[in-house]
């Protein structure tokens, strides 16, 4: 298996354990069914050749209406939270320039995920802490889609967090690294 397979099979067991199997997004399993989901991997360094990668990925989205989700990975980039948080603002500005505000949606992941009101051992973080830093982009219209189905979206958040804080860190911790075990 090439290093970007070995990076692609380890992203879908930790959706697969971890997003799905945590139920962090209960409407993540249905897109895994339908084999509607892409992953790419950007093995560039520079925030540039990542953002780059990020256009590229609205294209897909564009030409391709039965990609209904894409997993942009960075195993090699924006190791630092910091980093990337400028890298997802950036990106998320593009989305505005380009015109696809209503249009496709950003969601973040990153293996030093850290909640803008937590504390860095909070096991809460683990709901967006992944095994790379990576781009989620998601298509808005099948965002409101799912969500006219689901009753009382707006308790996800609260729920993923109180589900991670009963779990524990140690817990969410070894779930996530697990993923790695491919």
């Amino acid at each position: 298996m090439t290093a970007s397979g070995q990076v692609i099979a380890n992203t879908k067991k930790w959706i697969h354990d971890v997003v799905i199997g945590c139920n962090f997004c209960p409407f993540a399993a249905q897109v895994i069914k339908q084999q509607a989901v892409f992953y790419v991997v950007e093995t560039g360094t520079e925030k540039l050749v990542c953002l780059e990668s990020f256009l590229g990925e609205l294209n897909r989205l564009d030409d391709d209406h039965t990609i209904e989700t894409s997993f942009l990975i960075f195993p090699n980039a924006v190791a630092q939270f910091d980093d990337y948080l400028d890298l997802v603002t950036v990106a998320e500005n593009l989305l505005t320039q380009k015109g696809y505000d209503g249009i496709y949606q950003v969601a973040s992941f990153h293996p030093q995920y850290r909640f803008a009101d937590s504390t860095e051992n909070d096991a809460a973080n683990y709901t967006n802490r992944s095994l790379y830093p990576m781009l989620h982009l998601l298509r808005e219209s099948s965002i409101d889609k799912a969500l006219k189905n689901y009753n009382d979206p707006e308790s996800i958040p609260e729920r993923n967090v109180k589900f991670a804080r009963e779990k524990g860190i140690i817990y969410m911790k070894m779930l996530r690294d697990n993923c790695t075990a491919v």
